[in-house]
């Protein structure tokens, strides 16, 4: 595969363009070390920063685990390549572009097909259920799209998933998967990762057969309220601390993602 191979002195970016693809690269291998990714699949993307048309999106065919700062592309709303060279993967482009030119909380989007929240979705009920403190965190920013409408191929796909997502950051997509939003790559990265959590421990308490200790709507309304006051639950505001630690152990154990 032909890569255009960018430094942190190109002049074509300045620092926080360079931190943005730093900060991206580290959520796909990431993702490889969480076990949230699917090979080549899936797709992580980051509206550049300082710019107004174009978003980062590695060229199809690059593993999670090779992915490092220079790898990416710069793609225009209107799926024009603009800067790198390889393919743009046309799901990619139909489910993010659309999300990033219309939502200015969608600075991030993360797609996967992680296992759990997956499983989740082929569910009848796809629900994350009140049985739990970290279900209710994460169920209160969670919206459900129940119709999967097959491939994405047409950028209207992104646009109708948007707008199922409604005022909500992360998205369970019957049949299919996950998409979190954030304005950083790492609350989008947080709400994936917590996503994941929160399925696995769902799921190992179903698998029991045991009865399920649900909360009662009392305990679950007054715990939703307290977290809106909260930031840290609400809006993720130790999000930057959570990908900043994880960004240590990448530091240590595979410093090329930076590269």
């Amino acid at each position: 595969m032909s890569l255009t191979i960018l430094t942190s002195k190109d002049s074509a970016h300045d620092p926080a363009q360079w931190q943005a693809r730093v900060d991206l690269a580290a959520a796909h291998r990431l993702a490889v070390k969480d076990g949230l990714h699917e090979g080549i699949f899936n797709h992580f993307t980051l509206a550049v920063p300082n710019t107004d048309d174009r978003y980062y999106q590695i060229p199809f065919g690059l593993h999670w685990s090779e992915v490092s700062a220079s790898s990416f592309m710069e793609v225009s709303y209107d799926g024009e390549l603009l800067l790198g060279k390889g393919e743009i993967e046309r799901s990619c482009y139909c489910i993010h572009a659309p999300m990033h030119r219309l939502s200015e909380k969608a600075s991030c989007v993360l797609h996967t097909h992680m296992p759990f929240a997956s499983a989740l979705t082929r569910l009848q009920d796809q629900r994350i259920l009140p049985v739990g403190q970290t279900e209710l965190a994460v169920s209160m920013q969670t919206a459900y799209d129940d119709h999967y409408a097959g491939p994405a191929s047409n950028p209207a796909e992104g646009e109708r998933l948007l707008k199922v997502l409604g005022d909500k950051t992360i998205l369970l997509m019957a049949n299919h998967g996950a998409v979190t939003i954030g304005r950083t790559v790492a609350k989008a990265y947080d709400r994936l990762y917590y996503l994941e959590r929160v399925a696995q421990v769902q799921l190992y308490a179903m698998w029991t057969g045991q009865p399920l200790h649900v909360l009662s709507q009392e305990i679950v309304d007054k715990t939703i309220a307290e977290f809106k006051d909260s930031p840290r639950y609400y809006d993720r505001s130790n999000a930057k601390n959570h990908f900043e630690a994880l960004k240590r152990i990448l530091d240590r154990e595979q410093p090329d993602y930076k590269e």
